[in-house]
């Protein structure tokens, strides 16, 4: 029997599966990092080469999705930085628009003097954002925001899956707390970065929510606050009311267009505005001033 025979012969004995999806069998596994404006630029409303080149988006360290994919980032700091701002966009890869707003806004933090050293990670599911068409859940079924390890996690979102959802596979919240690359990597980015404020880019209730210890901002440009609730395994639930950092996550109204450049330029001032008042770190037993905006011309 020739080589190649013997193989598919032996393949054809291995025991099966009981019926798991090949999408869930999937193991990440790192490639070669490309030029993610190619893809970007291709696939993200109101993204033109211009504007990702200029955001000088760097690979992470370590982070991968499913298929492989390398996750971007870019930090701008300022010389005197007290505050450290994390900003995800696309943690839904079927939210497009959320990572152009991420995208948009690098250039918003290099154009604004502040003591913010911002973090950005504009597709957190680049796996879901890529595909055809575009997928909420990651390359293994997995809703990337049900995965986060708060507390009574293996009993919650299996109940709030099963009955709340009535197993909803777009909801799906994973094998396990932490069972994704994507989401891995996120824990991990929060436990090293330590921010002091998250901001979750999402899309399309066009309402502005809030999870944290300290008061939430009213309104951010048209989005107005409505806090929408507490979900099992949720970046809010997990970073907001179980490690006390506050997250704002952000609604946008629509999925596969950004807002006006106006709007998004005035989301960005009254975030920045409510930052001011309400965003003050503590390092050691010193007391930081709070953030700081200077104005331009």
């Amino acid at each position: 029997m020739r080589p190649g025979r013997r193989l598919l012969a032996a393949l054809a004995l291995l025991p099966t599966l009981g019926g798991t999806p090949p999408a869930a069998l999937a193991q990440p596994f790192a490639k070669a990092p490309v030029d993610p404006c190619i893809e970007f630029v291709a696939r993200l409303p109101n993204v033109k080469a211009p504007l990702c080149r200029a955001a000088q988006l760097k690979p992470t360290s370590g982070g991968v999705s499913v298929q492989g994919r390398t996750l971007y980032q870019r930090d701008v700091m300022a010389p005197d930085a007290k505050v450290r701002v994390l900003v995800v966009g696309a943690m839904h890869g079927d939210e497009l628009s959320s990572a152009s707003v991420a995208l948009h806004w690098i250039q918003r933090a290099v154009e604004t003097p502040s003591n913010v050293h911002w973090r950005f990670i504009p597709a957190l599911n680049p796996d879901g954002l890529m595909a055809r068409p575009a997928k909420r859940v990651n390359a293994r079924g997995v809703d990337l925001n049900r995965n986060f390890p708060t507390p009574n996690w293996t009993r919650d979102a299996k109940i709030y899956w099963e009955q709340r959802t009535k197993k909803d596979p777009r909801r799906w919240p994973g094998p396990k707390p932490l069972s994704e690359p994507e989401s891995k990597f996120f824990h991990e980015e929060m436990e090293r970065f330590q921010p002091d404020l998250i901001v979750s880019i999402h899309a399309p209730y066009g309402v502005l929510d809030f999870d944290g210890p300290t008061v939430p901002p009213a309104r951010l440009g048209r989005l107005y606050l409505d806090q929408v609730g507490i979900f099992p395994g949720s970046l809010g639930n997990y970073g907001g009311v179980h490690k006390g950092m506050p997250v704002v996550t952000i609604e946008l109204p629509s999925a596969i267009r950004t807002p006006l450049d106006a709007e998004m330029r005035q989301m960005w001032l009254d975030l920045l505005r409510w930052m001011s008042e309400r965003v003050i770190p503590t390092e050691g037993d010193a007391k930081v001033l709070p953030v700081k905006v200077k104005k331009t011309g």
